[in-house]
C-alpha cells in the first residue's frame, strides 16, 4: 500500500454499492460510487481530475497541478461496512524512490473543495476531518 495521508472518515448511505458483490473490485471492497460522486462535484466546482480507477483496496482518482505535481485521492469503505467511508491522499514524488513529494499546499484547492462538499452533503454524518488545516 502506498504512503497515504488520511483526509476524512464519515458515514453515508449515498455511496452504498449499486452493483452486486460479484461485480465489485474485491469482496467487501467498495468506493466506486464515492469516487465518481467526488469527481463530479469537483468538476462542477471547476476542478478537473482523472476518471476514477480501481485497485484491490478500493478506488482512486488523480489530480495534476499546472506545475506538474501529481496527487491521488483514495476512496474506500471501512472494512466490514457498506456505509462507512475513508478518504486518503497520496503524493507522487518526482525523483527516484518517491523523493521530492509536492507540498500539501499544492492540493489545497482539492482538499478544501472535498471538505466543503462533504460538509454540505446532507447524507454525510459523523464526518471526521483529519487533514490538518496547517497542511493546506
Amino acid at each position: 500500500m502506498p504512503d497515504l495521508t488520511d483526509i476524512a472518515h464519515f458515514r453515508s448511505d449515498k455511496f452504498t454499492p449499486i452493483l452486486p458483490e460479484d461485480s465489485q473490485v474485491n469482496p467487501g471492497v467498495y468506493g466506486a460510487e464515492l469516487a465518481f460522486w467526488l469527481c463530479t462535484v469537483l468538476a462542477q466546482a471547476g476542478i478537473g481530475t482523472t476518471y476514477p480507477e480501481s485497485e484491490d483496496w478500493g478506488w482512486f482518482f488523480e489530480y495534476h497541478t499546472e506545475r506538474g505535481s501529481e496527487f491521488a485521492i483514495h476512496c474506500g469503505n471501512v472494512s466490514g461496512y457498506k456505509n462507512r467511508w475513508m478518504l486518503s491522499l497520496r503524493r507522487f514524488g518526482r525523483k527516484m524512490f518517491g523523493r521530492d513529494k509536492p507540498p500539501f499546499a499544492e492540493i489545497s484547492i482539492v482538499t478544501d473543495a472535498i471538505k466543503q462538499c462533504l460538509e454540505s452533503e446532507t447524507t454525510v454524518t459523523d464526518l471526521e476531518w483529519h487533514f490538518p488545516e496547517s497542511q493546506t
